[in-house]
């Protein structure tokens, strides 16, 4: 019998998926580097810095969000992280509603109403890393999400993106200075209606989203290789920076938030890290597990 041709496009296909894999994994290494450069010794966490960690969350989430839902709809997204984020934000700033009273300091850079431009753009990043890690737990691998997921999805996705912010908030707010809040707060001077203004306002991004999904009359199907993992690496990534924090020379034993209550600085830095191992680690390994054809896929993953 003659041999049979491998068709072309299974060839083209390979190629293609092989190029987002590099792709991926040079912009996790991107993003880990950023991470590093914050615990050194010789550097200081700086705009440029920040303003590198997230653009590199927001190409990835650009990139891989277009595999799955086309430019269009990550573009869309996008918008209405953009639009909802800066919103409430801009509200939270002036009024104190739903985060509690704050403010945002030189260290993010640029402000437009007060709030920083690459506070929007890192809603994004994150927001869509959250919501994949939601739709793998959940098992909503389809493009558009059915039934009860248009609920269950945004919420869990919410809870994920909030113990993202959980984790570091202390530190970028007690510690070094990214933004204060006027009457401190319980959680090492943050208080707790952050959190509830936090999910609130993704859940309201991710609600937005899933109906855009279901009134969606394009074409999306799934991809050849959707790279969940990669996914799932950069909210783990996320994590161990987090974690790295606890080895950065910090200056002072003792810090004061604006309120005049005293914290010390390492008990910071451990529950940091113990959220982002106990609470982020969870979600990550529920997504990673959770994802379709787990042992099959992690060699084109």
């Amino acid at each position: 019998m003659p041999n049979t041709p491998v068709p072309i496009i299974h060839s083209t296909s390979g190629r293609r998926n092989r190029a987002f894999s590099a792709f991926f994994a040079a912009i996790l290494a991107i993003y880990a580097i950023t991470r590093i450069l914050q615990i050194l010794p010789a550097t200081t966490p700086s705009t440029s810095i920040v303003a590198l960690e997230i653009f590199s969350t927001l190409v990835f989430a650009l990139i891989h969000g277009a595999l799955h839902y086309r430019l269009r709809g990550i573009l869309v997204f996008a918008a209405i992280c953009l639009i909802i984020g800066n919103f409430i934000e801009t509200i939270g700033v002036q009024t104190g509603f739903p985060y509690g009273h704050y403010e945002f300091l030189p260290l993010m850079g640029p402000q437009l109403n007060r709030v920083p431009i690459l506070l929007g753009l890192a809603y994004i990043g994150m927001a869509y890393v959250s919501w994949t890690l939601a739709r793998l737990i959940l098992g909503a691998t389809t493009i558009r999400p059915e039934g009860s997921q248009l609920a269950t999805v945004p919420l869990l996705a919410a809870a994920i993106m909030t113990a993202w912010d959980f984790a570091q908030d202390p530190v970028w707010s007690t510690l070094l200075g990214a933004w204060r809040w006027r009457d401190g707060g319980t959680w090492f001077g943050v208080p707790l209606t952050n959190y509830a203004g936090w999910l609130l306002t993704v859940f309201l991004i991710y609600f937005a989203f899933a109906q855009y999904l279901r009134r969606s009359r394009a074409s999306v199907s799934i991809p050849l290789s959707p790279h969940w993992r990669a996914a799932v690496l950069f909210y783990t990534l996320c994590a161990v920076g987090n974690c790295l924090q606890f080895f950065r020379p910090q200056l002072l034993d003792v810090v004061t938030d604006p309120a005049g209550t005293q914290w010390h600085t390492a008990a910071i830095l451990r529950a940091s890290a113990l959220v982002s191992i106990i609470v982020m680690g969870s979600f990550a390994l529920l997504a990673w597990v959770r994802t379709p054809g787990a042992v099959a896929s992690a060699a084109t993953d």
